[in-house]
């Protein structure tokens, strides 16, 4: 029974071998990965951005054919014609496996040589992605290049004076999947205040036509007053009459039951009508 256990147990284990082979081979095509870092940038711009922030497979540089993974669109100066932010996703599994290999061999050596390689792969990405979707004014000044795992990024940080480099002398931003999404969080606030500056001077025209609707229903509210004040004038002469005439009655004398009623149509002394 024991035996029976461990062998279903091995057959088990070499069932998820095979799976994890099938995820190598997966992943050591050049295509695939690309597809699968691409996949990852797409899945954090449609959490944090609107589909009307951003495009796929964009030809930032009009006329050049060069097409870019990913730009975020941003307001220019003519509203029909954006700035376009370039994000290019890069994923260079073989140096950076190359260089977890080294290092849990213990091999210095090795790995100062897969961490120099890693270095060299990264600049001559952000070289690509200046070369071929930085140009202002259809494009912001600065590019995107996001590493699709945290554990690349921060080998790239951890690299001295890389990112600053990429940054200062290729005008490329490196990013993880968590420093991406805060950048975009960022670029998303912005977009918000940008819309409320948008829409102020609809608010401030809305205000003028209140301002002046409310200017006419205060002459109509002071005409009411003036009619009311003149019906309550006519009610107060009236009710000066009704009192006047009242004092006059009090002063008539009671007239006799018999002239009441021939007065007013009742029966006579006789009993007649």
């Amino acid at each position: 029974a024991r035996l029976e256990q461990v062998h279903k147990g091995m057959g088990e284990m070499n069932a998820l071998a095979a799976d994890v082979g099938d995820l190598k081979r997966l992943l050591a095509n050049v295509r695939t990965r690309g597809t699968w870092g691409e996949v990852q940038l797409g899945a954090l711009l449609e959490q944090i951005l609107v589909p009307e922030q951003f495009a796929r497979n964009v030809e930032v540089v009009a006329g050049s054919g060069e097409r870019v993974e990913f730009a975020i669109r941003l307001p220019g100066h003519d509203p029909a014609s954006p700035v376009w932010l370039p994000i290019d996703a890069k994923f260079p599994r073989e140096d950076y496996e190359r260089l977890g290999a080294a290092r849990d061999a213990g091999d210095a050596a090795a790995a100062a040589s897969a961490e120099r390689q890693l270095d060299a792969r990264l600049r001559q990405e952000a070289k690509t992605i200046r070369g071929k979707y930085v140009a202002p004014p259809a494009t912001t000044d600065f590019a995107l290049l996001f590493l699709p795992t945290e554990g690349l990024y921060a080998e790239a940080v951890r690299r001295p004076g890389l990112l600053d480099d990429l940054q200062r002398n290729h005008r490329v931003v490196v990013a993880g999947p968590s420093t991406l999404a805060a950048i975009l969080s960022s670029l998303q606030m912005g977009f918000r205040t940008l819309a409320i500056e948008q829409r102020s001077s609809e608010v401030w025209q809305l205000l003028g036509a209140v301002k002046t609707e409310f200017g006419r229903f205060g002459d109509v509210l002071a005409r009411t007053r003036e009619q009311i004040e003149r019906a309550a004038s006519t009610i107060g002469s009236a009710e000066t009459r009704s009192r006047a005439i009242e004092r006059r009655l009090r002063e008539v004398e009671s007239l006799p039951e018999s002239d009441s009623r021939r007065l007013l149509g009742g029966e006579d002394a006789g009993g007649e009508r």
